[in-house]
């Protein structure tokens, strides 16, 4: 049974099987953002807790289709047979792929994972990750109920950004699923949607909290010689204010302060236009392209680049590698106009960073407590409290030392004691006979309905319309190859 013990979760291996569900993994084909950190980290910490958890994914085309590199973590790789045609990463042929996903995985994750661990007595959790799982969770459902099975199988769906909302067909997937998703802030975007999902944060892995080496972190400050190192990592999308960061440091710049950005994006269009943008306000631009992921590689090369205001990195930074560079800026820019929950700010703080974010889905940061906050999209306001920081370093120093502190409460494995007290809950409130996976119990009697659920799924047909199933039907629904 999941016990909580100092704020850590453990498991008996036997009682559940989790099946997670998402197009991005921990591959570095199906990485394109947050999502597969998360789904990477939380498979990770579901296992390490004693549950036998699959990762459904859309994964590297040349890796094996199976595998385990974990005992009881089981990684399968979906639609490798498109993504060979598409080596650009997990989006590419996204919608080749996403019909894929919604005609064959149903039938594996029922006849292959789902049944065998009901019939050896456990729990099954389904959990699907942002739009491109809804259509296979209700057909999960779907498939469940047909073979006698839905009872014993909680489902969630998580909502991890507003990507994708209007293919959702809302009314079916709420009626099958238990909504979630990763911050209050969005939880009432959703709420004009007609829907009410749980909140369950992003969690970041234990490890950012180690501290960096003080040599590492000295030899990347030390390499671009400048005043002001700043730090900002995330998709090229106007979300996330990459037009904001460049004119902070212009104004920088024009208040006399020798500033580099050190940029981490992705392969976004939006970054011509931002280039563009800087080149525009009379900043050098240049491309960095480190040799290997190593500290030492990663300095030389900015070393190269030190006359530019924008270093752009061409080169994906490993974990202990980005925490260093967290550490190493002045600031981290984390300043998007829209985020869901803000996993790069919390990984600043974890690191001992100062993170500069927007108001949105940040809720762990609070203004000049832990974190700089802004209240607007004026890079002018980026810019003073930029200035502010090096001029008080006792103010930053606190920022950095209570940034740590809150970080540590979004370790996965206390966000893990979290999770499972909403899948009890949705166990409850879906019908299914199980234990509860959390102790101890949350509330008193065992919060399981005795009767048989009615209308946990609806039967859907490729062109639309739901119906409910009728009571204690039994028939067994099709079996999808894997793929």
């Amino acid at each position: 049974m999941i016990a909580r013990r100092a704020g850590r979760a453990a498991a008996e291996p036997a009682q559940a099987t989790i099946v997670l569900i998402s197009f991005e993994g921990p591959d570095r084909y199906a990485t394109a953002g947050g999502l597969g950190v998360r789904v990477a980290w939380l498979s990770r910490t579901l296992a390490a807790a004693g549950l036998d958890t699959h990762v459904v994914f859309v994964g590297e085309p040349a890796a094996p289709g199976y595998e385990s590199p974990k005992p009881r973590l089981h990684l399968h790789r979906w639609s490798q047979w498109i993504s060979r045609y598409y080596p650009g990463g997990v989006y590419e042929g996204e919608e080749a792929k996403l019909y894929d996903v919604n005609e064959s995985l149903p039938g594996f994750v029922v006849e292959t994972l789902a049944r065998p661990a009901i019939e050896a007595g456990r729990l099954v959790v389904v959990m699907g990750e942002e739009w491109h799982t809804a259509e296979a969770m209700c057909r999960i459902s779907d498939r469940l109920w047909h073979a006698g099975l839905r009872s014993r199988a909680v489902l969630l769906w998580n909502a991890n950004n507003t990507m994708g909302f209007d293919r959702i067909d809302w009314p079916r997937l709420e009626y099958v699923t238990a909504l979630t998703t990763v911050s209050r802030y969005m939880k009432r975007l959703m709420w004009p949607l007609g829907v009410n999902p749980l909140v369950i944060p992003n969690g970041i892995p234990a490890t950012l909290l180690e501290a960096a080496r003080p040599g590492d972190v000295g030899r990347l400050r030390r390499s671009l010689g400048a005043a002001v190192m700043l730090l900002k990592v995330g998709r090229w999308n106007p979300d996330k204010r990459w037009l904001m960061a460049v004119e902070t440091v212009a104004d920088l710049r024009a208040r006399g302060r020798r500033t580099t950005l050190v940029a981490l994006g992705g392969v976004e269009p939006h970054q011509a236009e931002v280039l563009d943008r800087a080149r525009h306000l009379g900043l050098r631009v240049r491309d960095v392209v480190p040799a290997e992921p190593t500290v030492e590689a990663w300095a030389a090369a900015l070393h190269d680049a030190r006359d530019a205001e924008v270093a752009v990195v061409r080169a994906f930074a490993p974990l202990p590698l980005l925490r260093t560079l967290y550490r190493a800026a002045d600031a981290v820019l984390a300043n998007s106009g829209h985020e869901p929950f803000g996993l790069v700010g919390l990984e600043t703080m974890a690191s001992g960073g100062i993170a500069i974010t927007g108001g949105t889905g940040e809720e762990y940061a609070v203004h000049l407590e832990n974190a700089i906050v802004l209240d607007t999209a004026d890079p002018a306001e980026a810019s003073w409290y930029v200035r502010f920081l090096g001029e008080r370093r006792e103010v930053a120093a606190g920022l950095a030392r209570a940034a740590r502190a809150t970080a540590g409460r979004f370790v996965w494995e206390r966000v893990l004691v979290n999770l499972l007290a909403k899948v009890d809950l949705a166990a409850a409130n879906q019908g299914v006979q199980a234990r509860r996976l959390l102790a101890p119990p949350l509330s008193g009697g065992n919060g399981v309905r005795a009767h048989e659920p009615t209308g946990c799924s609806r039967s859907v047909t490729a062109s639309s319309g739901a119906s409910a199933h009728p009571p204690g039907r039994s028939e067994r629904g099709g079996h999808g190859g894997h793929r």
